[in-house]
């Protein structure tokens, strides 16, 4: 396993009441008692990086855990493209050769959805090298290796996802509630309520669509074809990984407070309906607030913008769920100690699941060295939209992190649009003034607002002198009608 170096860790577990409990690690020590519900904890006197150590915990019996390390921990969190795998990204044959890095561990923690917050679940440690490295998360073990590589310490990366499922799944009850958006969060899952479910009802429904299945599929078989997935079997509404609190309940609750540099996050796609997608930059926020909140400590925290999908974008503005969502993480950026990776240019027009998550990993890792292990020399972020003025028929847009300047990879700008007040929007042209990006049409003299990248998978081409690409972004709110999403075939995508 790897513990938090620098902070006082906390060790705790279960014993009879009133059990005395002493845990040793290398040179320190702890004592406790339990209390009357059985239960202790220790914080151990801030760690230093050293050799494998061996913690040891007594009490009426002895448990000893081997190969200790003291260095950097990371909560890494989300849906699928958190939880895809190393052996599933790009360059696997080569990834897996050069695995033997025994100073990175994953703890892998097993899919649980439960109503109620738990206080224990099931997951272990595995020690990073070319037997185990098909199992790690692939973004949170880019993002670790090169946390490791630049530090020259242990890191420890805790893989707690859940492929498809929504934020409000892993957000406290309690945290969700106190909004006043929480009645649309709500309504999302109504139809999920236990007073709408009827287990005989499921179960006869399911046996039905399980006999029809076994037709066709023998039916499919006999042709030679392959059969359809078989239906699947339903399950009590309060327990799915889509109903809210459900994933907090039984993947993130178990595991406070274990000691944490800060945490990374990946989801955002299953949230990118219509409905509900304008919340999402609420929701992250009040995210990372409970999460803060429940460890009592203000940890560093980054997410992963949604790279490019879907079609390619048709007309100059294009407002989709999947860009409000985007949006939505932009705007969390208000909260301290935060981080954004913008991904355009590692996603994919055909998959919801692009197989680069090296550069997403890396992207991650280069905000945690810049804006948490302040490395000198290090950029963090992307150019980010400070601010428009107009001037006559122009108008200026300010950023911030535009470190070595901004630059127009591959020719002159693209991707930026411009609307007067009619709200017709236009491509325009733009172009790198003193830090700045002029925009303007002769199509609209008198412009009001400007949008940039401003689709699924839109055009852009703005980075800075660091080659980190720019946030999409709007510097109007009205509110639009919302295209529907559609992929490369034209018909709506089915992942989500």
């Amino acid at each position: 396993m790897v513990l938090q170096r620098e902070i006082a860790a906390p060790v705790w577990g279960w014993a009879e009441p009133g059990e005395e409990v002493t845990v040793i690690l290398g040179a320190a020590r702890k004592a406790t008692a339990a209390d009357p519900d059985g239960r202790w904890i220790v914080k151990l006197d801030p760690l230093k990086t050293a050799e494998p150590q061996t913690l040891i915990v007594k009490g009426k019996n002895t448990l000893t855990i081997q190969d200790v390390l003291i260095g950097e921990v990371w909560l890494c969190s989300g849906q699928s493209n958190m939880e895809l795998k190393v052996s599933s990204a790009k360059d696997f044959a080569q990834e897996k050769a050069a695995a033997n890095l025994p100073g990175i561990r994953m703890f892998t923690v097993e899919r649980n959805s439960q109503p109620e917050p738990q206080v224990d679940f099931r997951g272990k440690w595995e020690v990073c090298s070319p037997a185990t490295i098909h199992n790690f998360s692939a973004t949170a073990f880019f993002y670790g290796r090169r946390l490791h590589q630049e530090l020259g310490v242990p890191v420890g990366l805790i893989n707690s996802s859940w492929g498809g499922t929504p934020i409000e799944a892993w957000t406290s009850l309690d945290a969700q509630q106190a909004l006043p958006e929480y009645a649309t969060i709500e309504a999302r899952t109504k139809k999920l309520t236990a007073q709408l479910w009827d287990e005989a009802k499921a179960a006869t429904a399911y046996a039905e669509r399980e006999a029809a299945w076994k037709v066709a599929a023998e039916a499919a078989r006999a042709q030679g074809q392959r059969p359809k997935a078989p239906p699947i079997r339903p399950i009590d509404p309060r327990l799915d990984q889509h109903h809210p609190a459900n994933l907090f309940n039984g993947m993130i609750a178990p595991l406070i407070p274990y000691g944490l540099r800060g945490g990374i996050w990946y989801q955002g796609e299953t949230n990118a309906e219509g409905g509900i997608a304008p919340l999402y930059g609420r929701q992250l926020t009040t995210l990372i607030q409970d999460w803060r909140h429940r460890w009592g400590s203000e940890f560093p925290f980054a997410w992963v913008q949604l790279p490019e999908f879907f079609a390619p974008q048709k007309t100059p503005s294009e407002t989709t769920g999947w860009v409000l969502v985007r949006e939505g993480m932009l705007k969390a950026l208000s909260l301290p100690r935060t981080g954004m990776v913008v991904t355009l240019g590692l996603g994919s027009a055909t998959t919801i699941h692009p197989k680069n998550k090296q550069d997403v990993g890396a992207r991650l890792a280069t905000w945690a060295l810049a804006d948490v292990y302040e490395k000198r020399g290090v950029v963090g972020f992307g150019p980010l939209p400070a601010g428009q003025a107009i001037r006559g028929a122009e108008i200026t847009v300010s950023f911030t992190h535009t470190d070595g300047g901004l630059v127009a990879k591959d020719g002159d700008l693209k991707g930026f649009a411009i609307a007067g007040e009619d709200r017709k929007w236009v491509r325009a042209s733009a172009k790198i003034e003193d830090g700045k990006v002029i925009v303007s049409s002769m199509e609209v003299p008198n412009p009001v607002a400007v949008r940039y990248a401003w689709a699924s998978n839109p055009e852009f081409n703005l980075y800075n002198g660091a080659g980190l690409p720019a946030s999409p972004f709007r510097t109007d709110d009205w509110e639009d009608k919302l295209v529907p999403l559609r992929s490369t075939t034209g018909k709506p995508d089915e992942n989500l």
